[in-house]
């Protein structure tokens, strides 16, 4: 594929944007009754009011015709037929059949039918579940199981964090789900000074059953078992694994039966509805986990079949374009005014920055726009009282997408009207800002002197025309958990196709990993560092000479 910035849309929105760089959102309001209502839609239990946008007919209209020439209907079929998409790795990117529905009987894959592979796993996971909570599954000394501790990192790990997280309310109330990721010895030391090896499983995840962070922490949890007293043979009692590499699992001591699969058309990033979401459904049990699927598949249904002008999905990943290529956004903020929802950025963050942090096209040259912001965030209303300010007066543009359910899980007295008006007052506040008049009249009311007047009002000045996205859902649930989640998936895939690159390979996370192997090999070893930068050096012998 050549340059967006050849597509007629693409340049037709260049100069859009210009004769829209003078228009306030509160000026598209006053001209048009029925904005609110024109520019809201909804699917899979989420309705998007993106009518807090820098765009008016006119943008929407010239963004979807870039979607259109952008490849996009074609792309979204090629997804969803299992077409080799991520090009340079040859691999089907098919992280929707994981939660296909169960009339669909067939998705073939180079001559497999991977939804038999899917719904094997699924029937395996159920098995393992019903193990755990019906208590089944005891540990070495017969005790019933009370912890699982999840070991991964990156896609094994955040994902499923998030989401049990998210459905805290749903949790089974017999077993405690805990996750470790970081390779720094605290994160396991101090999950593991809360446990019993007696009554603790884990669950390793690891394609390869190879990967430094995630092997290094199997391997302590594997002789805290050890220490605490569970006999090696016992060892299977206690671990389980999701993996492609059976061998090197069992070797560790694992039964096979507890050895679940992972399949090269499923990205670490989108994997959560595989077994690598395992920790999801024993914290929140398998029809819980099923209930996400299903969420995650309506938006998928949504994202393949609903018009442009009506889909979540490429509406959002559009107006990111918009904001990123033609107003020059180099960030963009999720803050979801949900507690249980709190880590979710840092889900999107990987899930769009692995994807999209790229420099070439599909077919290897070089790109000729800026390609994936940065994705950062945090719960609301915490962060008001942190970044918002920076979002209100700051001199760089910061799109947001605030996410709210209308009910609470846990009401208390009026909390969650105070949130919620908090959520709605902060999308307000970003759109109109409050002028220079305004700023001085409110001095006055409050008893201030002219001279005061003249000297603060400029520093209250809130320039507004600041843009937003609010997502609505009813409550917070299995099923629009795993909608919510397939919309930013989707979201992602839009933007990656009308920017030209694959958003399913993560060739620059690799350098790190092998250059990390030969520092560590020259940590722990008598080398001649020489032929190393001397900063680099200087690091070394700095670790060495601190052991």
């Amino acid at each position: 594929m050549s340059s967006p910035t050849q597509l007629t849309a693409w340049q037709a929105l260049a100069q859009h944007q210009q004769d829209m760089a003078s228009v306030h959102m509160t000026e598209l309001f006053a001209d048009d009754a029925t904005r609110a209502k024109s520019f809201k839609t909804s699917a899979a239990g989420w309705t998007l009011d993106y009518s807090k946008n820098r765009a008016n007919t006119d943008t929407i209209k010239l963004l979807l015709q870039l979607v259109e020439q952008a490849g996009m209907k074609p792309a979204i079929e090629g997804m969803f037929n299992g077409e080799p998409i991520n090009n340079t790795e040859n691999r089907s990117v098919l992280h929707v059949a994981l939660r296909a529905s169960k009339a669909q009987e067939t998705l073939m894959v180079d001559g497999v039918n991977v939804l038999d592979e899917v719904r094997s796993t699924l029937k395996q996971m159920e098995t393992f579940v019903s193990q755990l909570h019906s208590g089944k599954w005891r540990g070495y000394s017969d005790k019933k199981i009370t912890d699982v501790v999840s070991i991964g990192i990156g896609g094994s790990y955040l994902g499923p964090k998030v989401v049990a997280e998210a459905l805290t309310p749903y949790k089974h109330d017999d077993i405690d789900v805990h996750f470790v990721a970081n390779i720094d010895g605290s994160d396991i030391t101090d999950k593991l000074k809360r446990l019993n090896a007696e009554t603790t499983v884990f669950i390793v995840s690891s394609k390869s059953f190879g990967t430094l962070e995630t092997l290094h922490n199997a391997n302590a949890a594997r002789a805290w078992c050890l220490d605490q007293g569970v006999p090696e043979t016992d060892i299977k009692k206690h671990f389980a694994a999701v993996s492609s590499n059976v061998e090197k699992a069992v070797n560790f001591g694992m039964a096979e039966e507890n050895i679940f699969p992972m399949w090269d058309w499923v990205g670490g990033r989108y994997s959560l509805w595989s077994a690598i979401g395992l920790p999801i459904a024993v914290a929140v049990g398998m029809d819980h986990f099923y209930e996400l699927l299903d969420g995650a598949h309506a938006m998928d249904k949504h994202f393949e079949t609903a018009p442009f002008d009506q889909n979540l999905p490429v509406i959002m990943g559009a107006l990111g374009v918009w904001y990123s290529n033609f107003h020059n956004a180099q960030t963009h903020a999720l803050i979801p005014y949900d507690h249980y929802l709190r880590a979710m950025p840092a889900h999107i963050q990987q899930l769009d920055m692995e994807s999209n942090g790229k420099a070439n096209l599909v077919d290897g040259s070089g790109v000729a726009t800026d390609t994936g912001p940065i994705i950062w965030g945090g719960a609301g209303t915490n962060g008001q009282h942190a970044y918002h300010q920076l979002l209100h007066q700051g001199t760089r543009l910061v799109p947001v997408d605030f996410i709210a359910p209308l009910k609470t899980h846990n009401p208390v007295a009026d909390h969650h009207a105070q949130l919620f008006a908090n959520c709605v007052s902060q999308a307000q506040a970003l759109m109109v800002g409050k002028s220079l008049e305004q700023a001085k009249q409110e001095l006055r009311d409050a008893g201030a002197s002219e001279t005061q007047v003249e000297e603060i009002a400029p520093h209250k000045v809130i320039p507004g025309n600041r843009p937003s996205n609010t997502l609505l859902t009813e409550q917070l649930t299995p099923f629009t958990t795993g909608s919510l989640i397939a919309l930013y998936e989707h979201r992602t895939f839009v933007q990656g196709t009308i920017w030209g690159i694959n958003s399913f390979d993560q060739w620059g996370v690799e350098l790190g990993k092998v250059l990390g192997t030969d520092i560590y090999n020259r940590l722990v070893n008598e080398t001649d560092n020489q032929q190393l930068d001397a900063s680099t050096q200087a690091l070394i012998m700095a670790f060495k000479d601190a052991q």
